[in-house]
């Protein structure tokens, strides 16, 4: 029993060697304090996406996953552990034979490498998921950055239409007071002016909505910032369809989509790897009581795949490396068309702006400026001042959505071609 226990020592003496290895190196880092509070002041794109960029918690979560999946290499590299068994032969103290075996599985087929190689796809797979998370929330912060301008413009707006009102409604009381005018001109003006403290009200609404919304890119709940410095109305040149297809292979989605097709070949490998059996070389010390005598012993041992040669798993590993390429070519369909339809959309919002700039706000403000002194020299009544305030405040309106229309587009663009679509429009958001 002696070799027993010295075995069982050995063994466990090299358990406490490799446990205290495994805890070796720093402590993990556990961060709980994602959110990181922005200037109390104004606030630019360039800050909006560095702050994302630190505490976004989605992107925390992708940073995590390669992390994990890079860990995941350290156990594919890992030699099998050594086995350790013992064999009798007759119970009995003086006739009994005992043997004591110490194995180690040596694998065969390139099973390592094949582990090693499909983790590290694992890995190539994790980065680029995380650089499609990037994509997004680069095109997440310049959308909602973009809507909190088109908001404040909204509130400015707001505020000048219910100055405006307020004047008016000056004006036609004292027109009323002087006998000029007929007091339902006075009460039309009062319902114009609470109508427009009305719309006040709603676009301080949707700009407090849209500050919330992007402060919560980076995990903040109350916005602290006063103002989105910006240029809504700074408009991009409109690349051609042909100049984005060229681009769009190279799309976070679509490299993300070769990287899956290489993960599913390193695992094919995996599988093909384990048709070949694992040989077992061990050896260790025979003790025969009744001949009071001890020899050392070797031994071989390898599996024979008469029927398990992992036929099923290596199908399954096959069609889901086609599976693979099926899925880059269906998305590459997707990307293409939603590629098509945001471009579609940025050359209607821009041509939609260029119209509206040009000719219906000029048209609309000198329409009301026309009205306007005619009705201070008693040529037109306070309802044709009233309809001119509502044309050119609509077109305000209409300029302020068909504006944020084309930020939408070109985050769209920018969220489908990733940073090589943000490079295209870098200098219409400032950055170079």
């Amino acid at each position: 029993m002696k070799y027993l226990t010295w075995l069982l020592y050995l063994a466990a003496m090299l358990t406490s060697l490799i446990a205290k290895a495994d805890n070796w190196g720093p402590a993990p880092l556990h961060d709980t304090t994602l959110a990181t509070p922005e200037s109390d002041t104004s606030l630019t794109l360039a800050q909006a996406l560095q702050l994302a960029l630190q505490a976004n918690p989605e992107l925390a979560i992708a940073k995590r996953e390669v992390d994990a999946v890079t860990a995941s290499r350290i156990q594919a590299a890992l030699f099998r552990n050594p086995e350790l068994s013992v064999e009798m032969e007759d119970v009995r103290p003086s006739s009994r034979q005992t043997t004591y075996w110490l194995g180690q599985p040596f694998e065969l087929g390139g099973k390592r490498g094949a582990r090693i190689e499909t983790a590290e796809r694992a890995r190539d797979v994790a980065s680029a998921d995380l650089h499609v998370r990037l994509a997004a929330m680069h095109a997440d912060v310049v959308q909602r950055f973009y809507e909190v301008l088109a908001a404040q413009e909204r509130y400015r707006l707001a505020q000048s239409s219910m100055e405006l009102a307020n004047r008016g409604l000056d004006v036609a009381a004292r027109r009323v007071t002087a006998g000029k005018v007929s007091p339902v001109e006075e009460t039309r003006a009062r319902v114009a002016a609470s109508g427009t403290r009305i719309e006040l009200t709603q676009a301080n609404a949707e700009l407090v909505n849209a500050r919330r919304r992007l402060v919560a890119l980076w995990g903040n709940a109350v916005p602290r910032f006063t103002e989105a410095l910006g240029e809504l109305d700074l408009l991009p040149e409109l690349p051609s369809l042909s100049s984005l297809d060229e681009i769009l292979d190279q799309a976070p989605l679509a490299l993300r989509a070769e990287e899956e097709i290489r993960h599913r070949d390193a695992m094919l490998k995996v599988q093909e790897s384990k048709r070949y059996p694992d040989l077992i070389l061990r050896g260790g010390v025979q003790r025969n009581e009744s001949a009071a005598d001890t020899v050392g012993v070797l031994g071989v041992a390898l599996a024979i795949p008469l029927f398990d040669r992992n036929q099923g798993n290596i199908q399954e590993a096959r069609v889901r490396v086609d599976k693979a390429r099926d899925e880059r070519f269906a998305l590459n369909v997707r990307l293409r068309n939603e590629l098509s339809l945001a471009h579609q959309r940025l050359a209607a919002s821009l041509q939609e702006v260029s119209s509206i700039r040009d000719d219906i706000l000029p048209g609309a403000q000198s329409a009301l400026d026309a009205t306007t002194r005619g009705f201070e020299l008693g040529k037109f009544n306070f309802l044709d001042v009233l309809d001119a305030q509502r044309t050119l405040f609509t077109a305000r309106g209409q300029y302020i959505r068909a504006l944020g229309e084309v930020q939408r587009s070109v985050a769209d663009v920018e969220a489908i071609l990733g940073p090589q679509g943000a490079a295209l429009f870098a200098s219409m958001h400032g950055q170079h």
